[in-house]
């Protein structure tokens, strides 16, 4: 049987060194590859004349550097841009791209779907299939960042990096710390710590091994002031409940340094944005630097919830500012073309549908 290629994208810098290094490469041959592949976003190894033409062919014969392809393309009235990202014959996820000012924010899935079925999330309708790979998950990134290149006249980058797209990242924990890893890489993408934000429903031993290995920023999606309410919008936090989950945010910000942790809060009208939900928010937040997004819900088909009312978010965002806590209500982006939060799934749906169709 022949043996399948190795895919180069799915390794970071290190682990391109180990594989280097069985070849009886040095090291360094993994950076000049990854530069290659992430600075360069060149896939052809006979365009890559800094090596050996022997070395070349070998990896020719026994690697690949493989990458998702974008099935669509769409793009806001505001300048957000939202791609199909076909990662296998069946499955997709959608990936976005958030334009403001000199940033340029990349949102990223790390899950076909998503296991967690938090009730506000167009994503959890879909159901769960599986985690995306290390080059899937960078795949992304690449793609996104050569297709600006190529079609933007101002030549737009990404700045920053959100892991807030399809999926639960710490329920695929080591494959998204490794893209995670290249984002950072100087010879790579050259994001720097501040600038990828992973975004957990609250896995804490996740949050607590995230920590040790790459403390990012962290956001905290937690949407309810009481585990009563957030047992039935975050089914989650049954097993990793509010005290908990607050108890590990404080760990982390203590052994990361991190100026903030983003606590993200979802407004459903008459469910949890009231003036004194937002007062017991104040007392949970004690002790933590934390900093509040409120979310105004983003409504997709058959959802049971309806947005807050603009006043309702005002006088919540207004009672936290005035306990000193930082807090801003996100902008509603993308949602002509459901790339809003909480809205990524339509044309995954559509495209699964189409193929069942054909069969």
């Amino acid at each position: 049987m022949e043996k399948a290629p190795v895919n180069l994208m799915n390794y970071d810098a290190q682990g391109l060194a180990g594989y280097f290094r069985e070849l009886g490469e040095t090291s360094f041959r993994a950076t000049q590859i990854v530069k290659w592949i992430h600075q360069h976003r060149i896939t052809n190894f006979g365009e890559m004349t800094n090596l050996s033409k022997k070395l070349r062919e070998q990896l020719r014969q026994e690697t690949e550097i493989r990458v998702p392809s974008i099935g669509a393309e769409q793009i806001s009235e505001d300048g957000t841009r939202k791609w199909l990202i076909n990662i296998d014959p069946i499955n997709s996820v959608e990936t976005v791209y958030i334009p403001e000012g000199s940033r340029g924010t990349l949102c990223v899935s790390s899950q076909v779907g998503c296991p967690l079925n938090c009730q506000f999330c167009a994503t959890a309708t879909q159901g769960f299939n599986r985690n995306l790979s290390v080059s899937e998950i960078i795949g992304q990134v690449w793609l996104a960042s050569k297709k600006l290149y190529e079609s933007s006249n101002t030549k737009r980058s990404i700045t920053n990096v959100v892991m807030m797209g399809m999926g639960e990242p710490l329920l695929n924990f080591n494959n998204t710390v490794t893209a995670m890893k290249l984002m950072m890489d100087n010879n790579a993408y050259n994001l720097g710590k501040k600038r990828i934000t992973l975004s957990t429903a609250g896995i804490v031993p996740g949050i607590d091994k995230l920590a040790e290995e790459c403390p990012v920023s962290l956001a905290i999606s937690l949407h309810a002031t009481n585990n009563y309410l957030r047992d039935k919008l975050v089914p989650l936090n049954k097993k990793y409940p509010i005290e908990r989950l607050l108890e590990t945010c404080k760990n982390y910000s203590r052994a990361t340094n991190d100026n903030y942790i983003t606590f993200e809060y979802v407004m459903l009208k008459d469910v949890n944005d009231s003036v004194k939900e937002a007062s017991v928010l104040i007392k949970l937040l004690d002790g933590i630097p934390a900093k509040v997004n409120l979310i105004p819900f983003n409504p997709y088909q058959n959802s049971s919830f309806e947005r807050s009312e603009e006043r309702a978010i005002n006088d919540f965002r207004d009672k936290l500012y005035k306990a000193g806590i930082i807090t801003i209500t996100r902008k509603t982006r993308g949602s002509d073309i459901d790339a809003a939060c909480g809205q990524l799934v339509g044309q995954v749906e559509k495209r699964r549908k189409n193929i069942q169709n054909t069969h």
